[in-house]
């Protein structure tokens, strides 16, 4: 049994070079990080692949040739229709988000308009074209301060506005599934990390700010006493995961954590990360940010249904990141430039 599929249901998959004879799916997001390897996932099992993606925090080049790539934005819902009519999709893999929960404070309207009206665009036109499944990628962030390790049955308390619009797509896929039958799964990764991340963006994914820095011989800049929790999760762990999961018929219409078990402080993963780039670690402290302070979660449900536990351990994973990034080298930090609101923004954050 892999991830879940028994031997058998690959032949299912796989169902000849004929494109009318293949399984048809959009990747929102494709261009992007998790999103660009889900593509690979699904190439690699036969699928159709339609890529929409507006390059704003991914790349073109992400996209694997062989999948039909589409610049266009989820908010657009006149695109959106009409690439649902054109390709009449039987699966929706949406991954397409600005996944920023600090910054997403301070930017509410782009934050709501791209996460969850972008959202809402894509459930209309699924469930208006007939689509058979739709997958969703939210977030351990609608759990918000709760119980460690975060359990699906946790009842969300998402406190910043990324998660609040994570929560609410769930909300919506599970009435939709009432009202009009879509079956949906939902996957809750948490701090995904590896090759093809974007580690230009200083407002979100740690390691890959960390790498980013060392790349430029900077200090790490840490939040606070750098002593938050998380469990650090490789891309490996989480893709092929969700690409095989609409052949799991007891994946439909479920929650599932994904993601690492172990927990680290920034602290600690400061410190593997310079030890990885053979280089001594330089700590730059700045005043403490408004997040949840220890974050991780129970993964025994995604175990049970998929048979599935995580194989990269956190100094393996930052290796073969770090492999990569001295490949395609450092990348300039931009401003986000729509930002809302100024009051109580992190200094750091304004250059």
């Amino acid at each position: 049994m892999i991830d879940g599929i028994k031997k058998y249901d690959m032949k299912k998959i796989k169902k000849g070079s004929d494109k009318t004879q293949r399984v048809t799916s959009l990747v929102t997001g494709g261009a992007g990080f998790i999103g660009s390897h889900v593509v690979d996932e699904l190439l690699t099992m036969g699928h159709h692949v339609v890529v929409l993606d507006d390059l704003s925090g991914g790349f073109k080049e992400n996209v694997t040739k062989g999948a039909i790539f589409v610049k266009g934005s989820i908010t657009d819902h006149v695109l959106v229709n009409k690439l649902f009519k054109k390709y009449a999709f039987e699966n929706v893999y949406h991954l397409a988000a600005y996944a920023a929960e600090g910054l997403s404070h301070f930017i509410k309207r782009f934050n709501y308009e791209n996460n969850l009206i972008g959202s809402i665009n894509l459930i209309n036109a699924s469930i208006n074209t007939g689509v058979k499944k739709f997958v969703f990628t939210s977030s351990i962030a609608v759990y918000g301060h709760n119980q460690v390790p975060m359990k699906e049955e946790l009842v969300p308390q998402p406190e910043d506005p990324y998660g609040i619009s994570k929560y609410a797509v769930e909300l919506q896929l599970i009435a939709t599934k009432k009202m009009f039958g879509m079956d949906y799964i939902i996957f809750r990764p948490h701090n995904v990390y590896g090759e093809r991340q974007n580690i230009g963006d200083k407002y979100r994914n740690v390691i890959g700010i960390f790498i980013n820095k060392i790349l430029q011989n900077e200090e790490l800049p840490i939040f606070g006493d750098g002593e938050q929790k998380r469990a650090f999760t490789h891309i490996a762990d989480v893709a092929g995961i969700i690409a095989r999961s609409i052949y799991n018929p007891q994946a439909l219409n479920q929650v599932f954590n994904i993601g690492a078990d172990i927990p680290y402080t920034v602290n600690q993963l400061a410190e593997i990360v310079a030890e990885v780039c053979g280089v001594v670690l330089k700590k730059n402290y700045h005043t403490a940010r408004n997040e949840v302070r220890i974050a991780y979660s129970d993964h025994s449900k995604v175990a049970s249904i998929f048979n599935h536990k995580p194989k990269v351990d956190l100094k393996e994973g930052v290796t073969r990141m770090v492999h990569w990034a001295k490949k395609t080298g450092a990348k300039k930090s931009k401003r986000f430039k729509n930002i809302e609101i100024l009051k109580n923004l992190p200094p750091s954050w304004l250059h």
